[in-house]
């Protein structure tokens, strides 16, 4: 599989190209970027091309990677999937809900294969948990706290607009909610959501199959409180989200595999888009209710 890179900035710099260059199935064809001068270095620094005009990338790959704002990623990846490629997204996959649709539409009216990157769902220790956790029907109750300290700590991330823009419900509930959806079912509702200290929020979930969730979302943590964990509490006691035991590199690489693996058989992964879609759905609901109480 050819695939190009669209995006220059810190993940697409720690993550995408590295896994991509790294990958023995798939040809990391080339860049393109909003930054001509830095699609041309991160070209040059993988070995591959620098393209300043997209549709020439796309007409010489089989699929895109993108890692892009999310307005910008959705306008993309309709272009991309309109001329046929293959599309592995990154979480969150569209800034409304609007431009997600348009997303999952184009991918399936294209018959393209469509895998968003959801970091904790490609890493093998949480993946495993998860798988064994969906298993079960007697969950009561979830809890899950993603706390980031991007705007208090030292992160590449800090001077993300976008970030600054959404804040942690948009960059970090789609973590959380990869993780609570597959294991407790859909959100039948979002029944509260309100503001903590900085960006964070809290948003209380109600799933079809019972159980309710509770999500703690910041980039403002303190850097010593800053960390991930999910607890489901059932019938058969207490579970915890274990912690992966490799990074974001090693995940990227497993996603480009189901990407190339959907493209192969046909069969839609778990995480296509029309689930970024439906995260992109409950992560507007709850956004809806936060501006409520703000007015």
């Amino acid at each position: 599989m050819r695939i190009g890179l669209l995006g220059t900035g810190p993940w697409a710099q720690m993550v995408h190209a590295p896994a991509l260059s790294g990958h023995a199935e798939v040809d990391f064809t080339g860049v393109w970027g909003r930054r001509t001068a830095a699609a041309k270095e991160l070209a040059e620094r993988h070995g591959c091309l620098a393209y300043d005009d997209v549709d020439a990338l796309l007409a010489d790959v089989d699929a895109v990677a993108i890692a892009l704002p999310p307005h910008v990623q959705a306008g993309l990846a309709v272009r991309a999937a309109r001329a046929g490629r293959h599309l592995l997204l990154d979480k969150p996959l569209a800034a409304t809900v609007a431009e997600g649709r348009a997303v999952a539409e184009a991918a399936r009216e294209a018959q393209v294969a469509s895998v968003v990157f959801f970091t904790t769902r490609f890493q093998p220790e949480p993946q495993t948990w998860i798988a064994e956790q969906a298993g079960r029907d007697d969950w009561f109750t979830a809890r899950a706290q993603w706390l980031g300290a991007v705007f208090t700590g030292e992160s590449p991330f800090a001077a993300s607009p976008w970030r600054r823009e959404k804040g942690a419900l948009w960059d970090v509930g789609p973590h959380a909610l990869s993780v609570l959806l597959p294991v407790l079912g859909d959100v039948r509702r979002v029944t509260a959501a309100a503001h903590g200290p900085g960006d964070t929020v809290h948003v209380v979930l109600d799933h079809v199959g019972g159980a309710s969730s509770t999500l703690t979302l910041s980039l403002t943590a303190p850097p010593a409180a800053a960390g991930a964990t999910v607890e489901l509490r059932g019938e058969a006691g207490v579970s915890v989200l274990p912690d992966a035991a490799e990074g974001a590199v090693p995940a990227f690489g497993r996603a480009v595999d189901a990407l190339v693996a959907a493209a192969r058989t046909g069969r839609p992964h778990p995480c296509d888009a029309g689930f970024g879609l439906r995260v992109t759905e409950i992560l507007a609901a709850a956004e809806a209710l936060l501006t409520r109480h703000a007015d």
